[in-house]
């Protein structure tokens, strides 16, 4: 099947994919956050609850690893200038 409308061009250099799959793996950390939370508050053992909030502890530890990572990408696309200027 062909496509009726082509990608935009990319730059050679632009860490563009890099961007864009920190922020998909930002989404889906923030899907994963918010499912825990609602397994959290259905579960009646208490056992159970710990565990659901152990996950919910590291989905938000790596949540903040990956934000980190994007706003150091940003901010050395920023600081370096780069963009497609062909």
């Amino acid at each position: 099947m062909l496509k009726i409308v082509p990608d935009p061009p990319r730059c050679k250099n632009s860490p563009q994919p890099l961007e864009d799959n920190l922020v998909q793996a930002s989404e889906y950390l923030v899907c994963a956050l918010t499912v825990a939370q609602q397994a959290a508050q259905q579960m009646t053992n208490p056992s159970d609850q710990v565990l659901t909030l152990t996950v919910m502890h590291e989905v938000e530890a790596a949540h903040r690893l990956v934000e980190l990572a994007l706003g150091q990408v940003q901010l050395e696309r920023r600081m370096s200038g780069e963009g497609c200027h062909e």
